[in-house]
């Protein structure tokens, strides 16, 4: 049962199991398995592991994903030989929006990645206070656990700022990006300080669109260029909730030609650093 917001009660339909990422269910009988192998039952198995008997039980069922920190100890008590642990980057992917899913593995394995991003931080950038206030302003409006999910989704993604070997990533964001407050000034001056932890590794580059540079191919609109690790090109986009990978050579093409405008058109990444460090001295 659920109380709404005008008081009344109403039953919730569970969400159906062909409704659950599919890896999330195969993690869940997976650990069912290796858990009656070793003869503990659920709730001494949680109290082994430092979580509750629902959580496991939500994990057991696939209805919640396992966070890495719970298939560390998972393995350690279960002597699982990292049969849990190779699965944990599919459940963390499965915590991200659907229509992001497909490039999400694209990504997760390129030789370089190039974007450019007019409104927001992109998600690789982002912090958890910054990515939380994104999901949480959704349209119509995610629940918690939902915003927990794709939060702890997209600081997965991460793991591609330092993975080895590394990848080689540009960043083009817009100065009205920079400036846009989301989720309150403590949360932007965070989000600006970790774009210049992150623009100093030796394999990103951060670059600033200044405000008011007028028309640029980034005017219309947020893209991505990718090299594959078969040194295939792709492009992807997405806007309202929609995604699109572009395989097309020729459109491809094209997004390599603005995204050389633009780079011509931003700060280069000295000056970006300076106009970075002042938003953050003017707060």
């Amino acid at each position: 049962m659920r109380e709404t917001r005008n008081g009344r009660a109403v039953k919730v339909k569970p969400r159906e199991e062909s409704d659950l990422p599919g890896v999330w269910v195969a993690y869940g009988r997976l650990l069912q398995h290796l858990r009656l192998r070793c003869k503990l039952n659920q709730q001494a198995f949680g109290e082994a592991i430092g979580y509750s008997l629902e959580q496991v039980a939500s994990v057991k069922q696939g209805r919640r994903p396992a966070k890495s920190t719970f298939t560390e100890a998972a393995e350690r008590v279960l002597g699982a030989g990292g049969v849990l642990a190779v699965l944990q980057d599919d459940v963390d992917r499965a915590k991200l929006p659907q229509f992001f899913r497909n490039f999400a593995l694209i990504e997760a394995e390129v030789v370089s990645r190039f974007s450019y991003d007019p409104l927001l931080v992109p998600g690789l950038l982002q912090t958890e206070g910054y990515a939380r206030a994104v999901f949480a302003g959704h349209c119509p409006p995610f629940s918690e656990e939902v915003v927990d999910q794709h939060t702890e989704g997209r600081l997965s993604r991460q793991r591609l700022l330092t993975r080895v070997p590394l990848a080689e990533l540009s960043f083009i964001v817009s100065e009205e990006a920079l400036r846009d407050p989301v989720g309150g000034p403590e949360v932007m001056r965070e989000q600006w300080l970790r774009l210049l932890e992150v623009g100093a590794m030796r394999n990103v580059e951060v670059q600033i669109m200044p405000a008011r540079r007028g028309f640029h191919p980034g005017k219309n609109g947020p893209f991505v260029i990718a090299q594959s690790q078969e040194l295939r090109h792709l492009g992807y986009f997405e806007s309202q909730g929609v995604g699109c990978v572009v395989h097309d050579p020729a459109d491809v093409s094209a997004f390599g030609l603005r995204y050389g405008k633009l780079r011509s058109q931003a700060l280069n990444v000295e000056e970006s650093a300076r106009l970075i460090e002042r938003l953050v001295g003017e707060t």
